[in-house]
C-alpha cells in the first residue's frame, strides 16, 4: 500500500519521464533480441557456407608429371588432387572457360520454430506476454495522448497510512488502476453535516461494479500500478458530445433524440446514469410507465440503458443539465394494452404496490389498473387477484376498477 502511495503522490510530476523511460525498455528490448538474432543468423550462414565449401569440393581427375607424383607421399596423394582440381576450376572460371563447373546450390537457412502453430499462417490468439505488454502500451498511450479507457469499478481501498482518504480500484489487464475519491466523483454541494471523505467514500461505494471511463495520470511499471482521473475523462466526453457538432452544424446531442446511458448507481427512488460524461439523475416515475417501488429491484450499477434525452441548458459550460426517462424512450404500452380491455368485464392480474392511493393491479400487457381497497382486507405485494374494470380513459391512458376475488396463497 505504501507503494501505492508513492504512485500517487508522484505520479504528476513523473508523467513524461516515466513514459520515456518506459518506451526507451522497450526499444531496448526488441534491440537486444534483434542483435541476438542477428548474431546467431551470422554463425549458423557461417557454419552453412563451411558446410558448402566441403561439399563442392568434388574430386576431379587430373593428369599428373612423374615428377610431381613423385615428390608427394602416398597418404597426401588425394588431397593434393583435390587442391589442384579447385585451383583449375577456379582458373578456367576467371578465363572465361567453358568446361566451369557451376557452383553447388546454397541451402536456405532454416527459419526458427514458432512458439504456437496457426490455423490459417497467421496466429491470432494472443500470449500472456501479448496482453500485458498490450495492457502497458493502452496505458502510456492514454497519459500521453489522453486517450479515454474504460473499465469497472471493482473496489474501494483505504491507505492505512491515510485511512480517511477512498480510492476506487479497476483493472487493465494485470496493471492495478487507481482512481483518487477526488477524481472519481464530484462532490455534492450540501454535505448535510458530514465531512467531506465520509461523503466521498459513500458515493464511491455506491458506484461499486459501475462502467466508467478513465486517462491515467502515472505509471508504475514494476509494481504495475497506474494511477487516473475519471472527472478529467468526463469533461472530454462532454466536450465531444454536447459541443460538438456534425457535418451540418448540428449538435450531436438534443431534446427528443435517444442516447444509450450507463446506470453508476442506484438507490430506492431513482438511478443515477452517466449520460456522455454527465451524470443526471432518473426518478421513480420516470424508469417504467407501471408503477415500482425499488428502482433496484429491476437497475444496477454497470447496466448500459436507452434514455430519451427531454432537455438540455447548455448555458453553463461547466455546469450542463440534462434531463433524461427512460419509459419514454419505448413504446408507450397504454396505448397498445387499453384496447385489450372493456368496461364491465373481469381480468385477473398481480398486485405490483399498494400505498394510500389504493392497490395497484399489474395486468397483461405491462398496464396498471387502480383498485379501492376490498372490504375483507388489503391484500399483499404479489398476490394474484381478480378485477372488474370500472373506466377506462384513453386520453390520459388510465384504467380502473375493483377487486372481486384475492387468491388465497398455498
Amino acid at each position: 500500500m505504501n507503494d501505492e502511495m508513492n504512485v500517487l503522490t508522484e505520479a504528476i510530476p513523473q508523467t513524461e519521464m516515466e513514459s520515456t523511460e518506459i518506451l526507451d525498455q522497450v526499444s531496448e528490448g526488441e534491440a537486444q533480441t534483434a542483435f541476438s538474432q542477428t548474431d546467431s543468423e551470422m554463425e549458423s550462414t557461417e557454419a552453412l557456407t563451411s558446410e558448402d565449401d566441403a561439399e563442392g569440393a568434388e574430386e576431379v581427375p587430373i593428369l599428373q608429371t612423374d615428377s610431381e607424383s613423385a615428390n608427394i607421399p602416398a597418404e597426401e596423394a588425394p588431397k593434393a588432387r583435390s587442391r589442384r582440381s579447385r585451383k583449375s576450376q577456379s582458373e578456367e572460371s576467371a578465363s572465361g572457360g567453358e568446361t566451369a563447373k557451376p557452383a553447388a546450390p546454397r541451402r536456405r537457412r532454416a527459419k526458427a520454430k514458432p512458439t504456437a502453430v496457426s490455423i490459417d499462417g497467421q496466429l491470432s490468439v494472443e500470449t500472456e506476454a501479448d496482453k500485458a505488454r498490450d495492457a502497458l502500451l493502452d496505458l502510456v498511450e492514454s497519459m500521453k495522448t489522453k486517450r479515454i479507457l474504460t473499465g469497472t469499478i471493482q473496489g474501494v481501498e483505504r491507505p492505512t497510512d491515510n485511512p480517511t482518504r477512498s480510492l476506487a480500484v479497476l483493472y487493465h489487464g494485470d496493471f492495478k488502476i487507481m482512481i483518487p475519491a477526488e477524481e472519481a466523483v464530484e462532490i455534492p454541494e450540501d454535505l448535510r453535516g458530514r465531512s467531506k471523505e465520509e461523503v466521498l467514500h459513500y458515493t464511491l461505494t455506491k458506484r461499486l461494479g459501475a462502467e466508467v471511463d478513465y486517462i491515467v495520470k502515472g505509471i508504475d511499471g514494476e509494481a504495475g500500478i497506474a494511477v487516473a482521473s475519471r472527472l478529467e475523462a468526463m469533461a472530454a466526453r462532454r466536450r465531444s458530445y454536447y459541443f460538438g457538432t456534425d457535418r451540418d452544424g448540428n449538435n450531436l446531442l438534443y431534446e427528443g433524440v435517444c442516447a444509450e446511458a450507463r446506470v453508476v448507481s442506484v438507490i430506492r427512488a431513482g438511478i443515477f446514469v452517466d449520460l456522455f460524461g454527465l451524470e443526471t439523475y432518473i426518478p421513480l416515475r420516470e424508469l417504467s410507465y407501471q408503477r415500482m417501488l425499488d428502482a433496484s429491484a429491476v437497475y444496477q450499477p454497470g447496466q448500459r440503458i436507452l434514455v430519451k434525452i427531454l432537455r438540455i441548458d447548455r448555458s453553463d459550460r461547466e455546469h450542463i443539465r440534462v434531463a433524461a426517462s427512460i419509459k419514454q424512450a419505448g413504446e408507450n404500452p397504454y396505448e397498445k394494452a387499453l384496447r385489450r380491455y372493456s368496461v364491465g368485464n373481469r381480468y385477473v392480474g398481480t398486485v405490483s404496490m399498494v400505498d394510500t392511493t389504493g392497490v395497484f393491479v399489474a395486468l397483461d400487457g405491462g398496464i396498471d389498473c387502480l383498485c379501492s381497497y376490498p372490504k375483507r382486507g388489503r391484500p399483499p405485494r404479489g398476490a394474484r387477484v381478480t378485477i372488474r374494470i370500472l373506466g377506462i380513459n384513453h386520453e390520459t391512458n388510465r384504467i380502473w376498477g375493483a377487486i372481486t376475488h384475492v387468491a388465497t396463497p398455498r
